[in-house]
């Protein structure tokens, strides 16, 4: 998809994700939110993103991110409050200290 597509598109699950929250369809409302993060990541250019960098996690007040590597627009790695558990985060949440 171009940039402009994709910002399109964005815009699209924006305005859906609003609906649903207005109607209370909690789960839809989540869903839409997380392709919302996945759009937003192609924008971004995933080579600014580097392993052991620590990053604040969108949406996550107070919990900070280290990257362990890279796979495309995901960033795997682990939480500090929780080194133990691996997972992936699009690069989108990813806020830089």
């Amino acid at each position: 998809m171009t940039e402009y597509e994709l910002k399109n598109e964005i815009a699209s699950l924006k305005e859906k994700a609003r609906k649903a929250e207005q109607l209370g369809i909690v789960n839809e409302f989540a869903v839409l939110e997380r392709k919302i993060s996945m759009a937003k990541s192609y924008l971004l250019d995933p080579t600014n993103y580097k392993p052991e960098e620590i990053y604040e996690v969108e949406g996550a007040p107070g919990e900070s991110f280290k990257i362990s590597y890279m796979n495309g627009i995901f960033a795997w790695g682990y939480r500090l409050s929780t080194p133990n558990v691996e997972e992936a985060l699009p690069i989108s949440m990813l806020i830089k200290d």
